[in-house]
């Protein structure tokens, strides 16, 4: 791998770069700083929506590409590359690539699998206001964020052992479950690895070689890790690694949320 090559960096928020609980970065903050402040472009990759996310981009000074809603869109600053791709289109100072199914097909969708199975699939858009706190420990302002949303349902599921019936129901449908954290997510048409192959494709088309090294905690984070050549896995709430995440170049690093994020960066080192 040429070492000239300039590096990426991918990231998932929650359980990661954010600790699951409090969704705040403190013991990643240095780290942060650090690469930012070398120029390496560090690129969110997550299930949270654009009205989470962009608040929190200019908290931490991020000017790079993002991820939303587990791979439904991509936005790119205007001006960051020198041309995007004709299907872009322009939305409050970003070119964006959307990739997921309508947030109102997906809703239909999950109370047609309901109906087939005959159980209750709680997804947020059925919730309050207060069920969304209660549940996710977000603050108002950030949980009304959260329910913006535009491809992807996070629904809860009393039964798991009903998970596989889920997701074939879902799948006859043409939609994917994807489980990350508290929630299953119905989505359509897309996942993190679909959205992120794009956004690589654009590095690539504009940088040249790049290497990639991506950070994550979660089973959707898999097609993301896999097309890594650094890929990190960070420790769950209470220690130990998401089961279900396993191939040979992954790299387990030893550490919860943003302390083991910050612990990927230090592995970096000079990459």
């Amino acid at each position: 791998m040429d070492p000239e090559s300039r590096l990426v960096i991918l990231t998932d928020l929650d359980g990661s770069l954010l600790d699951a609980e409090t969704h705040e970065y403190g013991p990643a903050r240095s780290a942060l700083e650090d690469v930012q402040s070398r120029g390496i472009p560090v690129m969110f990759s997550t299930s949270k929506t654009f009205a989470e996310v962009e608040p929190m981009r200019r908290e931490m000074g991020n000017a790079d590409p993002f991820i939303i809603e587990n791979g439904g869109a991509v936005y790119i600053p205007e001006g960051y590359f020198p041309s995007v791709p004709e299907q872009s289109i322009q939305r409050e100072g970003y070119h964006v690539l959307e990739f997921g199914t309508p947030y109102s097909t997906l809703r239909e969708g999950l109370r047609t699998i309901e109906q087939k199975l005959g159980i209750r699939l709680k997804g947020i858009g059925d919730m309050s206001l207060d069920d969304v706190i209660a549940t996710t420990g977000l603050s108002p302002i950030q949980a009304m964020a959260a329910q913006k949303r535009e491809y992807d349902e996070p629904f809860l599921v009393n039964d798991p052992s009903k998970m596989f019936e889920i997701r074939h129901e879902a799948g006859q449908l043409g939609l994917l479950v994807v489980l990350a954290g508290r929630f299953a997510h119905l989505i359509g048409g897309t996942h993190k690895g679909h959205a992120c192959r794009a956004i690589l494709d654009l590095c690539r088309q504009h940088w040249g070689a790049i290497r990639v090294a991506a950070i994550g905690a979660s089973l959707n984070d898999i097609p993301v890790l896999e097309q890594a050549d650094y890929p990190f896995l960070v420790e769950q709430p209470g220690g130990g690694y998401q089961s279900g995440i396993a191939f040979k170049q992954l790299i387990r690093v030893e550490g919860v949320g943003p302390a083991g994020w910050a612990k990927c960066i230090e592995q970096l080192g000079d990459a």
